[in-house]
């Protein structure tokens, strides 16, 4: 007898993939996910934050548009400045296609800014240790930043862009959304112009698509990798358990990251929450929290990751690189080390 499973290779059978003979290798397909020389700049949730100190220790090219001031120290707690450029954690596909339409002139939100005492914060920076001191200020500041933002998705040659929320609270005048909701980082709660959304899969495909076209009018070289971080909601707006709410989070991102892959061209998925959270994954992928990825975690995800780039770690029988040496390595190690604006829902100062 015949039939189309006779032909399938082994890792479409669970008991050949999976219970016995397990390795990221076979998960390496695409590839390379990064050719030597080639420009890379990332942008998503705090697990995206991960890719950079090993790209770099690989010696890949991170691109770097926004680089801190000389006179005043690094930002230390949600690492603004430690991206390609300063726009910090991008949680939701439609903050990310927001500020690309943003940077090109074709978005511009209402609530722009925050007067609070003597500072004018960003909304969509609200976390900045250095906000501008008047408007005129703020305004060079804005365009100063939305011009490296603007470069930075010129210039790349590699998008990586990690999915982490469907969750996130949206201006109602124009439907901005912001990296978190107003009043826990920085801000006051208004329910008249704040609302909550939660993100289908069908309004997450239809971003992401959107983005990928509008990223290809400026920069048609591009080749863009989508994720999904594998580190669970710190906390839901919806009246149901955290447990369900992430998991509906993370289904849905899974959904529209593959339905935007199919449907176009150098657009991939990368699998780093499958290896992290899948059946097949170790418990001591995340730490005591379940919550927070561990480094063995991530040594697993950046080990696949590398070896489907061009370079000393491109074989797939290589073994996983160690991890960086954050004491010597380029600052951006510690971007991981960096707080989430999201993580702010659950501040003890905000919540008891």
């Amino acid at each position: 007898m015949t039939h189309p499973y006779r032909a399938a290779p082994r890792t479409s059978f669970w008991s050949r993939a999976i219970s016995n003979g397990w390795t990221t290798a076979d998960l390496i397909t695409d590839v390379p996910f990064v050719r030597t020389g080639e420009r890379v700049m990332t942008a998503g949730s705090c697990f995206a934050a991960n890719l950079v100190p090993w790209l770099e220790a690989a010696g890949h090219t991170y691109l770097r548009t926004e680089p801190p001031h000389p006179a005043f120290p690094r930002e230390d707690r949600f690492g603004y400045d430690r991206f390609t450029a300063a726009y910090g954690h991008i949680y939701t596909a439609r903050q990310l296609l927001q500020l690309l339409r943003r940077a090109s002139g074709r978005f511009a939100p209402t609530e722009d800014r925050w007067h609070l005492g003597d500072a004018v914060v960003d909304p969509f920076r609200p976390g900045l240790r250095y906000p501008a001191r008047s408007d005129r200020e703020f305004d060079a500041l804005t365009r100063q930043h939305l011009a490296a933002v603007a470069a930075a998705f010129s210039q790349a040659d590699v998008c990586i862009f990690t999915l982490g929320l469907t969750e996130a609270w949206l201006s109602t005048t124009d439907g901005a959304v912001f990296p978190a909701c107003p009043g826990t980082v920085a801000g006051s709660f208004d329910p008249a112009r704040h609302r909550f959304h939660n993100f289908s899969a069908r309004e997450v495909a239809a971003d992401l698509s959107a983005f990928v076209t509008d990223l290809r009018a400026i920069n048609r070289r591009v080749r863009i990798i989508l994720t999904v971080s594998p580190v669970p909601l710190v906390a839901t707006a919806r009246d149901t358990h955290v447990l369900v709410a992430t998991t509906y989070s993370k289904c849905v991102l899974r959904v529209a990251a593959e339905e935007t892959a199919r449907a176009h061209p150098d657009v991939i998925y990368f699998p780093a929450y499958e290896i992290v959270t899948g059946p097949q994954a170790p418990g001591e992928y995340f730490e005591a929290d379940r919550r927070s990825v561990s480094a063995a975690g991530i040594a697993a995800v950046m080990g696949a990751f590398l070896r489907g780039c061009e370079g000393p770690s491109a074989s797939p029988a290589a073994p996983v690189p160690a991890p960086p040496d954050r004491a010597t390595t380029t600052a951006s190690c510690a971007v991981a080390d960096a707080e989430c604006e999201e993580a702010m829902a659950d501040h003890p100062d905000l919540t008891r």
